[in-house]
């Protein structure tokens, strides 16, 4: 024979159960959810670049960023080098400004050098133009940090002469965080050194 609370008790324990199941459910669904959210977003972060032809960097176009590590690497150093060595009384500032952004302490170290030794000064003081003709660079991409060697091509114009020469620098690259418009390629240049410096005779015929 049933009674009113026996029938009571049966709901609690159904009502209990229901309750249950749900939080159990709401749980599991929940757990899910943040899975998957974390996975979309490392997919993300690994595929929210694209990197053009010309080596510039492009927010926001899903591909592996590890399939173009190469191209990045060699843009990034052709844009450090032009905005180092590339230079003239009425840029070299804003010039240095955007190169100390790709480089840690050892460029910043070797600004402060050129500074002290007064390259910056004779730039004021005679107009003159360092303007690169080509960049060459070679990258290790084994194992970061990436080890680079570099060979500049740039002349120097004192007016009526003109004077060319080929600088070989070497260094490492490690990557960093992205940081547009400063360092859209997310790599960071260290150890960098300044090895050797030849002037170059006739190079117009040379590179005919």
């Amino acid at each position: 024979m049933k009674t009113p609370f026996k029938n009571i008790q049966q709901l609690l324990r159904m009502n209990r159960f229901v309750v249950l199941s749900v939080i159990i459910v709401s749980g599991l669904v929940s757990l899910v959810s943040v899975i998957l959210v974390v996975r979309t977003h490392h997919q993300a972060l690994n595929q929210a670049f694209m990197v053009s032809d010309q080596g510039d960097v492009i927010p926001l176009k899903l591909i592996d960023q590890r399939e173009n590590l190469e191209v990045e690497a060699l843009a990034h150093l052709e844009q450090f080098h032009r905005l180092f060595y590339e230079v003239d009384a009425a840029n070299y500032e804003q010039h240095m400004e955007k190169a100390l952004w790709l480089g840690n302490a050892s460029v910043d170290a070797l600004y402060r050098q050129k500074k002290a030794e007064g390259f910056y000064n004779r730039l004021l003081q005679y107009s003159l133009v360092q303007k690169v003709r080509s960049i060459a660079s070679k990258v290790d991409l084994q194992t970061e940090p990436y080890t680079f060697e570099t060979v500049t091509v740039f002349e120097i114009n004192r007016g009526s002469v003109t004077d060319t020469y080929e600088l070989t620098t070497t260094g490492n690259l490690i990557h960093v965080d992205r940081n547009f418009p400063n360092n859209t390629h997310g790599l960071l240049i260290t150890n960098f050194f300044e090895n050797t410096l030849k002037r170059i005779e006739n190079y117009e015929s040379r590179e005919k």
